[in-house]
This record gives C-alpha cells, sequence and structure tokens, in this order.
C-alpha cells in the first residue's frame, strides 16, 4: 500500500467482501485504520447521476473540447435529460475542464502561484528531466474516487499514484514525494491549473531550496500541453477501468496497481520503439551514470 495517504481516505478501501481473502480486522492493520471508523460513509451521488457521470466521463475522454453544451446534446442523444446547471455541477465533481481556444490567456493565467509553459520547444532526452502529473475520475459500481498518476515524460514510466476520494492538494503532494524517495526527483514537473497546483502548498514545496524542482503548467484550453498524461488515462480508461468497474474502493485500488504494473513493465510501446517504460526509463537512467 502506498504511503503518504491519510487514514481517513484510508478507510475507503476496507472491503466488506469475502472475495478479498482478508478479514476486515487483518486490512485495518494493514491500513492502519481504526474499525470503530468504519462505517463512516461520505455524501454520495445519486444512483441517476453516477450514471450520467459515467457517460459524461467516457463523452469528455473521446471529445475534451466540449463543456456544458455538447455534454448536453450527448445526454439527449442517450434520452436523458439534464438542465446545464446540473452538468455543471457534475463536470465541477470530476474535475472536467473543456479544452478550447480562449482569448487573452495572459490575463486569465494572472496569479500568485500560477506559471508559465516551460515544455515547448525543449528536447525531453532523459529519464527524470520533466514529469507530468494530473487527476481524473475513476467510476465504479457504486460511487466514485479519484485517480493522481504522475508520469516520466521520457519513457512513459508512472513513477507514482494514488487513489483517493478527494481533490486536496494534499493528495498530489504526498503522491509526489513518495515518487521522489523512489525515483529521485525531476528537473520540472508540469500539471494543469487546477487549484491542487497553484495552491501555496505545492508551489512552495516545489520551491524550496532542498526541492528546487521548475514547475510548469499548461496554457489553459490548450489540448497537447499535457498528453502524455491524458494519453495514459486513456490506456487505463478503456484498457480496464471501463471493462472493470470495480465495487469498492479496495478491489478498485488493487485492478489500478495490477494493471499500471502490466503498463510499466509489460506493455510495450510503439513510441518507445516497442520497448516497456520500465526498459526505457532504467537503461536510460544507467546510461546517464558517470563511471
Amino acid at each position: 500500500m502506498q504511503k503518504g495517504r491519510s487514514k481517513k481516505e484510508n478507510r475507503h478501501f476496507v472491503s466488506n467482501n469475502q472475495g478479498t481473502g482478508l478479514s476486515i480486522r487483518k486490512q485495518c492493520a494493514i491500513l492502519h485504520v481504526s474499525r470503530s471508523h468504519l462505517y463512516y460513509k461520505p455524501t454520495g451521488e445519486k444512483k441517476e447521476n453516477l450514471e450520467i457521470m459515467q457517460l459524461m466521463d467516457s463523452h469528455n475522454l473521446e471529445h475534451p473540447d466540449e463543456g456544458v453544451r455538447g455534454m448536453q446534446n450527448m445526454l439527449t442523444n442517450n434520452s436523458l435529460q439534464v438542465n446545464h446547471k446540473r452538468i455543471r455541477r457534475l463536470m465541477n465533481l470530476m474535475d472536467i475542464k473543456a479544452i478550447y481556444p480562449r482569448k487573452n490567456l495572459t490575463v486569465i493565467a494572472k496569479g500568485e502561484y500560477k506559471y508559465p509553459y516551460l515544455l515547448r520547444g525543449i528536447e525531453i532526452d532523459k529519464p527524470n528531466q520533466v514529469w507530468s502529473i494530473d487527476i481524473t475520475y475513476i467510476a465504479m459500481n457504486k460511487g466514485f474516487m479519484y485517480l493522481t498518476a504522475i508520469i516520466d515524460v521520457y519513457s512513459r514510466f508512472i513513477v507514482g499514484w494514488s487513489l483517493s476520494n478527494s481533490l486536496d492538494a494534499e493528495v498530489s503532494l504526498n503522491v509526489l514525494k513518495d515518487a521522489i524517495k523512489k525515483h529521485g526527483k525531476p528537473e520540472i514537473i508540469n500539471s494543469d491549473q487546477g487549484c491542487q497546483y497553484t495552491s501555496k502548498l505545492w508551489t512552495g514545496y516545489l520551491n524550496s531550496p532542498e526541492i528546487a524542482i521548475k514547475i510548469s503548467m499548461d496554457g489553459r484550453g490548450r489540448a497537447t500541453d499535457n498528453i502524455w498524461i491524458e494519453r495514459f488515462w486513456r490506456t487505463i480508461k478503456r484498457g480496464y477501468v471501463y471493462l472493470n468497474p470495480a465495487n469498492d474502493g479496495l478491489e478498485l485500488y488493487r485492478g489500478i496497481k495490477k494493471y499500471i504494473t502490466y503498463y510499466n513493465y509489460n506493455r510495450r510501446h510503439s513510441s518507445l520503439k516497442k520497448k516497456t517504460p520500465s526498459t526505457v526509463y532504467t537503461d536510460k537512467k544507467q546510461e546517464d551514470v558517470p563511471n
């Protein structure tokens, strides 16, 4: 189990399903969760909203440029009459942001903790040169969670990931800290301009003297600025999530862990000359070590 999650987050991984092979007591011991807190249930969405959200998630994967109106048209085509206020609320809950050209980007991007996009025109030729981080919505049979992942842009290796029921900046920061402990730190980390990454918590850590990682942020409305992690979302959702809807957080965690292990160590990429991300990441790092 990954480090860095709070006990509150870990509670959602405990399963009552006997098929896990672990008793409730054993799961609590592994996750450091008190059994007295197991029956805490966060406020969920109605079944109808969960069904709408699954349709919206799939549609966004194929048409990331469509906003509220596009979602409304799609739902109408699926015999669902949903008003724009409800769609906007669910899109915000899912952290879906439509990608489309906007005017006056420099005005939109103002803010103490917003940074420019640093990757345009640079050659990415080694591991740990650039990492890309993002969060995506993951549907379950009853409810949903958020998946945070960090990809090494050069090798496409997933250096860190976590499941959570929260979009808090602390979750993303813990994933980053854990990845740095395992793999060393990148020169640059790229993200969107979401509140997690424009927070004082996130930027303060990256700018601290002992870390000193350069911060890069997508330009609003630019579909290709964070294309590497977007491709990974498409891969894992089509290859696992949509085909295997989980019943609870623990089942989802185990399934995603298995798939990411497969993605990192067994799935060969045409863009990597038919090599696996782990091979490219490890071999290049070893080449760069001075004799």
